[in-house]
């Protein structure tokens, strides 16, 4: 029922981690998520995920793993590669597609340069590889907003800079909504993921990853930018890129061929 869909948590060091499994497929495929994982983790999400992804569920076991519940400062997109290796080893995944957004996809590259046994196929999704002053500027801006508990800003804004204006002019009312419920209780999960994208820098680590990549990203990206993403691909040897040129960050879920795309290039 619902793709087989189960929503799980996995103990590590003194917390731990949410995760939702769905599909029957024979082959894995982990998706990693953005920052939005800060306010709210997959906990209790696998109905809904399965559902909005059975595209997938057919051909692939796919996993949706977010980021530790309770975090020390400090703590790095590297660590957070670590996690996400330990967790796979607990859930008997020896081997793996990984799709990596935004930050998640800063996290697959780490996962890509430090575990290469673990990867199968890489998609590094509206992401970067180094600093610039665009996601300089939004993510400080956010976490602004965050440290004054202005959960309805930081919704807004997020939204604004997520989508195209053909997307915001249907849907501007449902991120104000949004604004007034599901405000978590502590945003320092949020701050401590926010840091770790303003210092994330893989870049010149970037050419020891050798599984087979594709780079997807949005040419109107208002937060990494869409020339990260063709940097990204120009350090990576043999991989391939594909550039929305109508869409920003929000590319993976407004073009209506993405997951086509992914089934594409994992087969």
């Amino acid at each position: 029922m619902f793709y087989s869909a189960k929503n799980g948590t996995i103990a590590i060091d003194n917390t731990d981690i949410d995760y939702i499994v769905f599909g029957n497929g024979k082959k894995n495929l982990l998706m990693i998520p953005g920052l939005s994982d800060g306010l709210k983790t997959a906990k209790g999400m696998a109905v809904p995920f399965a559902l909005m992804y059975k595209k997938l569920a057919k051909d692939y076991r796919v996993y949706v793993m977010s980021r530790r519940n309770v975090m020390p400062q400090g703590f790095t997109t590297s660590d957070m590669a670590k996690d996400v290796a330990v967790a796979l080893q607990k859930l008997g995944v020896e081997r793996t597609s990984v799709i990596g957004v935004s930050q998640g996809g800063m996290i697959a590259q780490y996962l890509a340069i430090d575990f290469p046994d673990l990867i199968e196929k890489l998609i590094l999704t509206v992401t970067l590889a180094r600093q610039n002053d665009t996601v300089q500027k939004v993510i400080s801006t956010w976490m602004d907003m965050a440290k004054c508990g202005d959960y309805k800003s930081l919704m807004i804004d997020t939204a604004e800079k997520y989508y195209s204006e053909h997307y915001l002019k249907k849907s501007r009312w449902m991120f104000s909504l949004m604004g007034n419920v599901g405000k978590p209780k502590s945003f320092k999960r949020f701050l401590i993921m926010a840091q770790a994208c303003i210092e994330h820098d893989a870049f010149d680590e970037l050419v020891q990853i050798t599984c087979p990549t594709l780079v997807i990203g949005g040419k109107k990206d208002q937060i990494v930018t869409g020339e990260a993403s063709i940097e990204i691909s120009t350090q990576i040897s043999g991989s391939e890129i594909h550039m929305y040129e109508e869409f920003g960050h929000a590319a993976n879920e407004e073009a209506k061929d993405f997951l086509d795309r992914i089934m594409e290039f994992c087969q």
